[in-house]
């Protein structure tokens, strides 16, 4: 999500619980296995196609903001969640109107609710790495710390999904760096930009949601969007007005590139 000044009670619960997880892990490498299996160790490098899944391949370390889709592409970004409530109601729009989504998760939720994860997966949307506790100033702390923050989150996601990677690694309040980005990249997950931030994250009303969205799409094709941290009812009637709406303009939905 996008850096914001106030209202956010709900990450210090968050980082709190973090907190625990990655002293755990702390003097240790955490990695992801492939689909198929999570271990606590680096995966081995296998054939596509053979058990185990393929090894993990690099992709580009340069920040993604445009669709598969091309030109007329859209893609929808749900981030810090998943959460038992509000989840549910996107899930059920975007199958509604047959639109696929990234849903950037907060590793301790996903690892809370993983009954989502694997929701999300079976949908057909695809995972995104948003680290261990939505700490917005990871760039500012050390690499070991991002390290830590976008590995454990990786093995977190991965494990709740029952073995499916994150695609991509979006960092909190896009507090970037040259050593977070080269290491997720070097994970097989591209970082992740967006080019709108609706801005839903401090309830400005679902109207000025959607004149946000229809204003600044010309921007670019990622929007940015989230179901936790509060009450996303917003986030939700603005997404049931533009969904359809954009598919009337002759939008497709889809994927950011990798």
């Amino acid at each position: 999500m996008a850096r914001h000044g106030g209202g956010r009670g709900w990450y210090g619960k968050v980082a709190g619980a973090a907190l625990g997880v990655m002293m755990l892990a702390t003097g240790a490498s955490v990695w992801t296995a492939q689909a198929g299996g999570v271990e606590d160790a680096p995966p081995k490098a296998t054939a596509p196609g053979k058990p185990g899944g393929a090894a993990v391949k690099p992709v580009s370390a340069t920040i993604a903001h445009a669709s598969e889709k091309g030109k007329r592409g859209v893609n929808i970004t749900i981030d810090d969640g998943p959460d038992p409530v509000w989840t549910p109601r996107i899930l059920d729009l975007l199958r509604q109107y047959d639109v696929k989504a990234t849903f950037c998760m907060v590793g301790t939720q996903a690892q809370a609710h993983p009954d989502l994860v694997k929701k999300v997966v079976a949908a057909g949307h695809r995972l995104c790495d948003h680290s261990v506790s939505h700490d917005t100033a990871m760039d500012k702390n050390t690499e070991a710390y991002q390290s830590r923050q976008i590995l454990d989150a990786e093995r977190m996601i991965t494990k709740a999904s029952g073995g499916v990677r994150p695609m991509y690694y979006r960092a909190p309040g896009g507090a970037f760096t040259p050593y977070s980005r080269k290491l997720a990249a070097s994970r097989g997950m591209r970082p992740l930009g967006w080019n709108v931030d609706t801005k839903d994250f401090e309830r400005p009303g679902t109207d000025a949601i959607v004149a946000t969205v229809e204003r600044e799409l010309p921007n670019g094709p990622t929007l940015l969007f989230h179901d936790a941290g509060g009450d996303r009812t917003q986030t939700v009637e603005a997404l049931r007005r533009l969904l359809p709406q954009l598919k009337q303009r002759g939008y497709t939905f889809g994927f950011p590139v990798r």
